[in-house]
């Protein structure tokens, strides 16, 4: 535990703000390494130690949690209102298409689940410390993702897609009967072009859209012209050195480890920086990146992105991917920004929310966790700060974000009962553990690798549900 003396220093550090300064995340790394867990499970012989009464004290404050989580990523307001606003964005029946879906895939799901529930668990067990989980390749069941490739479509999936060709092929795109159509996935042929109206960042009238894209294309490349060259200077060069160490720990790593795409990260991160000295660069707002290159570089491939040289492209269509994915990562941000402000309070607040939300969800887990000392900002402000990236594969985040994109204050507000579905969904698996310790390695390395579009239906529906089951929550829920 830090020492007095740091403790009145906390709100007083880093007073001195200059533009791009950093921000640090605590508990936003993969895995967080705890020196005595690493040490107990070693001398354990590679099984997680019973309870004791000398287990990690928990922290009762923000200031005890920065004094306890490493930070060095290491290798690793009215209901009322908002029930309107959803009522005139997302018509019910919306959901029901994804309901319909699921419904026979949760009797296989179910049964799957509970006939393999002693194989997870003897899994689980031999799992003795927190590890980077593998790169899953982003195109694993492709057919079922429709993330990248050219799988042969059904019959169902060919007749959404007329439809979203023939919603944005009119001369101004109805942008409500876009995002009805958009919460149940968007398909990979129109994703680059729905991202970018649903962020707003391209207009619905068709004919404004060239101009449009033209000149915040340029406006982008003028900030590289006036900013970039300054990454080396002395008020600067703390956070283009920290973007440069966190852009290889990233994922797909055969992806972002490409010169050419390190090189686009980082132009993308260091100028979001300088132009936002509130926040300056956070670890976590670098992951918010992938997903809009990703989709947005498949507006110009039909083969897989992790084999593919990026740097085949032409320049030209490397320039529009850069711009583009700095525009739309901006506007998420813009959303979201109390997360990543000082001491990120947004994150704090979420974080208490899903505590009390869950408590009225699934007392049966709040009271596990809270008898095992289980501290919510523990695990969830990770699920908060990389918006459950780092949990899901990026194929399903993907998918995820069809869904936030389409939902009204989807990042901020739908994200925290998408967190809260998610939590719940893995009750057994959480009432299973009966120590500290497993239950943190559980709970930082679900096992989602082989998730796909299903899985991800079943928690956006369980989501909704919860969202409208709860509008009588608290108004800070909300933010």
């Amino acid at each position: 535990m830090s020492s007095d003396g740091n403790k009145k220093q906390f709100w007083k550090r880093n007073a001195a703000k200059v533009p791009g300064s950093i921000q640090h995340v605590y508990g936003a790394q993969h895995p967080p390494f705890d020196p005595l867990l690493h040490a107990n499970l070693i001398k354990a012989g590679n099984k997680p130690p019973p309870a004791t009464p000398g287990k990690p004290k928990k922290a009762t404050t923000f200031q005890e949690f920065e004094s306890i989580t490493s930070d060095a990523w290491d290798v690793g307001d009215d209901d009322d209102e908002l029930l309107a606003m959803a009522a005139q964005n997302l018509n019910i029946e919306v959901v029901m298409e994804t309901a319909n879906k699921v419904l026979n895939y949760m009797q296989r799901f179910v049964h799957g689940f509970l006939g393999h529930t002693g194989e997870r668990a003897a899994l689980h067990r031999q799992r003795s410390l927190p590890h980077r989980p593998p790169v899953i390749p982003l195109v694993a069941r492709m057919a079922d993702q429709n993330t990248s490739g050219t799988p042969a479509m059904t019959e169902r999936e060919a007749s959404r897609l007329d439809k979203f060709k023939q919603l944005l092929a009119g001369p101004n795109t109805d942008l409500e009967e876009l995002r009805k159509l958009s919460w149940s996935g968007i398909p990979r042929q129109v994703r680059p072009i729905a991202w970018k109206l649903l962020s707003g960042y391209l207009p619905a009238n068709a004919e404004r859209r060239e101009s449009v894209l033209q000149r915040k294309r340029q406006e982008y490349f003028g900030f590289i012209q006036q900013y970039y060259d300054s990454r080396n200077d002395e008020h600067h060069q703390d956070t283009y050195r920290q973007i440069h160490i966190d852009i290889p720990r990233m994922s797909p790593e055969s992806l972002v480890l490409q010169p050419k795409v390190t090189e686009i990260f980082e132009r993308i991160l260091f100028i979001w920086a300088i132009r936002h000295p509130a926040s300056g660069y956070v670890q976590g707002i670098n992951d918010l990146v992938t997903p809009f290159f990703v989709v947005y570089v498949f507006e110009y491939i039909e083969e897989e992105v992790e084999n593919f040289d990026v740097s085949s492209l032409q320049e030209e269509a490397l320039r529009n991917i850069e711009a583009d994915s700095f525009w739309c990562m901006s506007k998420l941000l813009d959303g979201i920004q109390d997360n990543y402000t000082f001491a990120q309070p947004g994150i704090q607040r979420k974080v208490k929310a899903l505590e009390e939300l869950v408590s009225r969800i699934d007392e049966s887990v709040h009271r596990h966790m809270q008898q095992y000392e289980v501290e919510y900002l523990q695990f969830a402000f990770r699920w908060m700060n990389n918006l459950l990236m780092r949990e899901l594969p990026l194929r399903c985040t993907i998918r995820l974000w069809d869904t936030y994109q389409a939902e009204p204050e989807g990042f901020s507000h739908f994200h925290l009962y998408v967190c809260a579905a998610f939590l719940v969904r893995w009750r057994k698996e959480i009432l299973e553990e009966r120590d500290f310790q497993g239950l943190m390695i559980l709970l930082q390395n679900l096992p989602t690798m082989h998730w796909g579009n299903e899985e991800v239906s079943v928690l956006l529906a369980e989501a909704y549900r919860l969202k409208f089951a709860f509008a009588d929550a608290p108004n800070h829920y909300k933010r």
